[in-house]
Parts: C-alpha cells; sequence; structure tokens
C-alpha cells in the first residue's frame, strides 16, 4: 500500500510555467514565425559581463564554498539596508533588519511560517501571484481574495481590505510592481494599507521584486520613513530580475528584530543560509552596477510603452487593462471561453506563450498575462499579428 501525500500539498496548484511549456514542447517553429516567448518573467539579457567575471573569479575561493551566517554576510546586510535608505529617503533602516534568502519567494515562505499558522487567514487582493497562493495553501493558510477592479488599473483599495480583516488575519501582502498585472500602486495607497495595518495589529507584507523598474527617481511610497514601521511592515526584495541573476536564487526579507529572529529560526531548517556565491553576486551589483541597474530600467520601460502601442493596433479586439515593469494584463475578447483555453491556443496554432489569467485567482478567466520583459522593443509588433490571427481563426470556425 503506499504512503499517503500531506493533502494540504496535493492540492496546490502544480508548477504554472511547466504547464505552460507543455503546451508547446517538442515542437520546432519555422523561423519565419518563432515562439514569442511572453510566458515567464525572465530578464532578457545575461549579467553584466564584471559581474559574471567577479562571480567566476570568487568561486576560486574557498571561503564561497562555506556556510555564511544566517542572515546572510553582513557586507550584503550592509548594502542593501543603504541601497533602501537612498531609495526611500530613509534614515530607519539598518543592517539589523535585513535576512538574505535564496530568492524572494523564499522571503515569502519563511515570512509567512514565522507570521500566520494552520488555519489563520492571509488577504491577497486579485488577482495574486500564483506562488503566494501556492505557498500558503500548502501551509493550510487561508487565502482571503480581495476584489480588485481591472478597468480601473487593478489598484486595490484599503476600503475593501477593512471589510475583509477577521480574528484569524494576520498579514495583508502586496505586490508592487505587481506580478501579474504590472500596476503600480500609488505611494499614497500604500500609506493607507500601512496605516490600516497599524491600526490593527497585523503585518503588511510587500513584495517589491520589481521596485527597480520605476521611472528613475521615483520613490516606491513613504513607508520607510516612519520610525516604527518595522511593527508592521515586511518588505520583500529580490537581486533576480534587477542583476540578471534568477538561478542564483538571491532576495531578502527586511522586517524588525522579532520577526528576523523568528524567521531566522525558519531559515536555520530550510536553507542553514543562502549560497555564498550567490550573496557575493548582489554585493557586487549593488556596490558597482547602478548605472548598468538605471539603464536596464530604461530599457524595461522602453519595452512597455512598445506593448502599449501594440494594443492601438486597428481592429485587435484584445485589450491592455494595465502594463509596468515586467507585465502586462490583457482582457482576450472571446466571452464565456476559459483563459486556459486561449491561452492554450495561442500557443499551439499563433505560437505565442503566455499565462491565462485563471493561474492568478478566482474570477481571472477574461484574462491573460504577458511577461514582455523577454522581448526586444522592435519585435512587439509582431504580439499584434499573432493576436489578430487568432481573432480572424476564431471568427473562421
Amino acid at each position: 500500500m503506499p504512503f499517503p501525500i500531506n493533502a494540504l500539498v496535493d492540492s496546490v496548484l502544480s508548477p504554472p510555467i511547466g504547464e505552460a511549456w507543455s503546451w508547446v514542447g517538442g515542437r520546432d517553429f519555422p523561423t519565419n514565425r518563432p515562439l514569442l516567448d511572453v510566458c515567464q518573467a525572465v530578464p532578457g539579457y545575461p549579467p553584466d559581463e564584471s559581474l559574471a567575471r567577479h562571480i567566476a573569479e570568487r568561486a576560486l575561493k574557498p571561503e564561497t564554498a562555506r556556510y555564511t551566517d544566517i542572515p546572510g554576510i553582513l557586507p550584503l546586510r550592509e548594502a542593501l539596508a543603504g541601497d533602501i535608505r537612498a531609495v526611500y529617503g530613509t534614515e530607519h533602516v539598518g543592517q539589523q533588519n535585513v535576512l538574505a534568502t535564496a530568492g524572494c519567494n523564499q522571503a515569502f515562505y519563511m515570512t509567512m511560517i514565522a507570521l500566520a499558522r494552520t488555519g489563520d487567514e492571509v488577504i491577497l487582493p486579485l488577482p495574486f501571484y500564483f506562488n503566494h497562493q501556492m505557498s500558503l495553501a500548502g501551509l493550510g493558510i487561508r487565502v482571503v481574495p480581495m476584489p480588485c477592479d481591472a478597468d480601473a488599473g487593478g489598484v486595490p483599495d484599503p476600503a475593501v481590505a477593512a471589510t475583509l480583516i477577521g480574528p484569524l488575519t494576520r498579514a495583508i501582502v502586496l505586490c508592487t510592481p505587481n506580478n501579474p498585472s504590472g500596476a503600480v500602486y500609488p505611494p499614497a495607497v500604500l500609506e493607507r494599507f500601512y496605516e490600516l495595518c497599524k491600526a490593527r495589529g497585523i503585518a503588511l507584507v510587500m513584495d517589491e521584486t520589481y521596485r527597480d523598474f520605476l521611472a528613475p527617481g521615483e520613490r516606491p511610497h513613504e513607508i520607510f520613513r516612519h520610525a516604527d514601521w518595522s511593527d508592521t511592515l515586511v518588505h520583500l526584495y529580490s537581486f533576480s530580475k534587477v542583476y540578471s541573476l534568477t538561478g542564483y536564487r538571491i532576495g531578502a526579507a527586511v522586517c524588525g528584530p522579532r520577526l528576523r529572529e523568528a524567521v531566522a529560526k525558519v531559515a536555520d531548517c530550510v536553507q542553514i543560509c543562502p549560497p555564498r556565491i550567490a550573496q557575493d553576486a548582489a554585493l557586487f551589483g549593488i556596490q558597482n552596477l547602478d548605472a548598468w541597474r538605471k539603464g536596464k530600467a530604461r530599457l524595461m520601460a522602453e519595452r512597455a510603452a512598445a506593448l502599449r502601442r501594440v494594443f492601438a493596433t486597428p481592429g485587435l479586439a484584445y485589450k491592455l487593462l494595465s502594463c509596468g515593469a515586467y507585465f502586462a494584463y490583457v482582457r482576450h475578447p472571446f466571452a464565456g471561453q476559459s483563459s486556459r483555453d486561449v491561452a492554450r491556443r495561442l500557443a499551439t496554432e499563433n505560437n505565442l506563450l503566455c499565462l491565462p489569467g485563471s493561474f492568478f485567482g478566482p474570477g481571472q478567466e477574461d484574462y491573460l498575462r504577458f511577461a514582455f520583459a523577454n522581448l526586444d522593443a522592435e519585435r512587439m509588433p509582431e504580439i499584434a499579428q499573432r493576436l489578430l490571427d487568432s481573432q480572424e481563426a476564431a471568427a473562421a470556425a
């Protein structure tokens, strides 16, 4: 008789990226109609050459094969704290607030273990990042979906969140710039969420993986300027996209000392410490690649602008609802058809690989997510043609 699998884990959604790639796996694509991959959020460029050389040199050092302190090496914690102080215009963040992790997903997972128990509740605005929901489901933490108006840009309303907070609520999770929608939440809205969570005694967990792709000089929010921010805010960060280090798995949780101590206990069981070579790579990036980072932010802005122009194409029935940083959220024109069917058809018939809205929570069947960072701006018009072709095929069927 086979042994059982944890029912909580068994019920978790299968990895969505793998499912999407299965729709085109093993296929050969013609040179005049190659696959357009807007499926997974991956930088469409390699790390800076100086960073690659630094990693190669560091790999020869014996210390890079050893454990580090659980929160990560001190120079990285100091560097990230300094970067946050510069970006957010604050003096209230120090290395004692930082714990480095093996990617931002792990930072989220360990933070949730530290904040909530099985049966507790966490509020996620719709559409939500699927790995957030998957992590919570596997831990037995109830997800409370928070409706957002996609036609109004997908920015969540703190007044709506207030009605969803109950005795078992432990946190509200915000992702800005948002994955999957690309929506950038205004600082005033984030301030209201902060005040709400502070008043109710719950955590405001903010995944700011894509904050480096805001307009240069644009401050994401003012929350770090509060002297007591760490009583309420948990800031999650990733080095993966900004320095093209997705495979190195390096991120961070930035929080108050009590929560950091709790997350460190989880980290000692899960990772002991993040990979040392990844920490060295992130440190080099902060110390040496500010101009490179800003240049890539401009590049992403150009790609976003090019994608917006795509949706001004005459006759295109797909509608762009929001677009920013790495992502765009699109309403497809096929009423009554599941987003999975629409996305699969685009992949198999039009060689355009995107993700269905159903991967991002309930009520998302009318939508698709495009992760446009993979494509150069000059290739964006090809998306318009593939979408128009899908409309024509549907009309002829």
